[in-house]
């Protein structure tokens, strides 16, 4: 993927801006001290659909709407990618169909319909859910949204541009890797304004898809077994974003459901700040990093916020 310039980034950021405010950036004194580092959260968790995701469905369908208007869109996801399609797709008057994976989020989903989409659920995870969403576009004549694109990569970017120009002499940034759009729009925004920030990727260590093709320098598919990071649950990696990472990214992380709910519990009780199980995978990696980190200045990227109520409750009673 060829990645965009700055002035691109800037465009991009300009038309997120016209449907949202930028998100803030702190730094919590009482998480500071818990993990010995100064540590900057990226609050995505505070976007008006709860996570990064918005950004990208905002660009993509400004782009769209300079072409024909298509009967109607179709995408696949397991919640965040969904409710930008929906958010976005409502802002332009374009039907919606939404496919994600039986045993999704309850409350994801519910978030998806007040958003006014159809929703359809098929197979077991989110690569069936793909397929079936393929399928549909094709037998339907829907606009098939993919999960990454320059177009949402542009868009999600408009974080990292954000944050990188708020907090200065940033020495590490860890990302969560989903399909890619998050830690690629880091990568450009980190290239486009020159800086030395080192870019992290986290990954599910019971989704380890991008970590083992990270290890073996060429895509390789891997089950997904995590039971949290649903935002992170990727079998098989974009080879376009594989691409960006090999290149960019000077390594990534796995994290473990357990090292994801006490990242979790620690967000709540430094912060008060919900995060879903991927929300708090960059806050896990640093926890299990912080004798290297120690002392020095880092980001992480809040990613989302949407975890249905009771998971929360029975991981704050963990």
């Amino acid at each position: 993927m060829r990645l965009p310039p700055l002035d691109q980034l800037q465009n991009a950021a300009d038309i997120v801006y016209r449907s949202m405010l930028p998100t803030p950036q702190y730094s919590w004194p009482l998480l500071n001290a818990r993990v010995g580092a100064e540590v900057w959260l990226k609050h995505e968790n505070h976007t008006p659909v709860g996570a990064f995701k918005i950004r990208g469905g905002l660009v993509y369908f400004h782009e769209l709407a300079a072409g024909p208007k298509p009967r109607g869109v179709v995408t696949a996801t397991r919640g965040n990618h969904g409710q930008s399609v929906a958010f976005a797709a409502r802002k332009y008057e374009i039907p919606a169909t939404i496919v994600v994976p039986h045993g999704n989020s309850r409350e994801k989903n519910e978030a998806m319909k007040a958003l006014g989409v159809r929703l359809v659920e098929h197979g077991d995870d989110f690569q069936a859910a793909r397929e079936h969403a393929v399928s549909l576009a094709e037998s339907e004549g829907l606009h098939m949204v993919p999960s990454f694109h320059p177009y949402l990569v542009k868009g999600v970017a408009s974080y990292a541009l954000e944050m990188l120009n708020s907090v200065a002499d940033l020495d590490v940034l860890y990302v969560p890797i989903g399909l890619g759009s998050g830690i690629c729009g880091a990568v450009a925004v980190r290239e486009a304004l020159g800086l030395a920030t080192e870019i992290v990727g986290v990954c599910s260590a019971d989704a380890p898809a991008y970590a083992r093709s990270f290890e073996y320098k060429e895509a390789v598919e891997r089950p997904v077994r995590t039971q949290l990071a649903d935002g992170l649950a990727c079998r098989v990696p974009e080879k376009s974003a594989l691409e960006t990472i090999l290149r960019h990214v000077s390594r990534i992380v796995e994290v473990t459901d357990e090292e994801v709910a006490q990242a979790m519990r620690l967000l709540f009780s430094s912060t008060h700040n919900v995060a879903e199980g991927a929300g708090a995978a960059a806050v896990a990696a640093i926890v299990q990093e912080r004798t290297e980190i120690a002392g020095r200045r880092v980001g992480a990227v809040l990613c989302g916020g949407n975890v249905d109520r009771d998971v929360f409750a029975s991981i704050l009673a963990g």
